[in-house]
């Protein structure tokens, strides 16, 4: 959770360090110029970050820099797809790709989490729980994972998986529709996830 000014700035260089393709000044500037995907997911991250900061102190000032913010955050999430509400990524968040990205907002992600797209993170519409995910989680393109779950660390869901159960057990490959544990601490294994 970002508390103070010094969690804020820690933060975006973390992020800033793994999103941007680029190492140096001059690829920044063209990046911006070109307003390449990575320029834009960046952005995207700062407000979102921002946004965290203000909503997690309190005063006046706080609030209303938390609506503009937001504002900021949504208005260009809704130009390329992402919906990422506070609060729910740990520091580290790597987005590889525009378009499709859906968190609903009482999921909880550990740190260095990878979305590669066209992602759902979000309740199994019988109840308002979403589910909560430890660190280094890698997401697969087009991956979902819904309901009342827990996922371990080091987790690696495949790409097109639907995941709606827990797997608790750290580094393990998920994969498939429900998805399955195909592999777990270099182990191959082949059975149904467990609850």
């Amino acid at each position: 959770m970002i508390k103070t000014k010094m969690d804020l700035k820690e933060c975006i260089d973390v992020e800033n360090r793994v999103n941007y393709s680029w190492k140096d000044s001059k690829g920044r500037l063209k990046s911006f110029i070109t307003y390449d995907h990575t320029y834009v997911i960046t952005r995207y991250l700062y407000y979102l970050r921002h946004e965290e900061y203000h909503r997690n102190n309190d005063g006046f000032c706080h609030k209303m820099l938390e609506l503009f913010w937001a504002r900021r955050k949504n208005k260009l999430g809704n130009k390329i797809g992402l919906t990422i509400p506070a609060n729910v990524f740990e520091k580290g968040l790597v987005i590889y790709h525009v378009g499709s990205i859906v968190v609903n907002g009482e999921a909880k992600v550990g740190r260095n989490c990878q979305l590669h797209g066209n992602n759902c993170i979000g309740n199994n519409g019988k109840s308002s729980k979403a589910p909560v995910i430890g660190d280094n989680c890698d997401i697969g393109i087009g991956a979902k994972i819904i309901g009342d779950i827990c996922l371990g660390d080091d987790i690696v869901i495949g790409a097109n998986s639907v995941v709606n159960k827990s797997c608790v057990t750290d580094e393990s490959v998920l994969v498939g529709i429900p998805a399955k544990i195909i592999k777990q601490r270099n182990r191959k294994v082949c059975h149904e996830v467990s609850r």
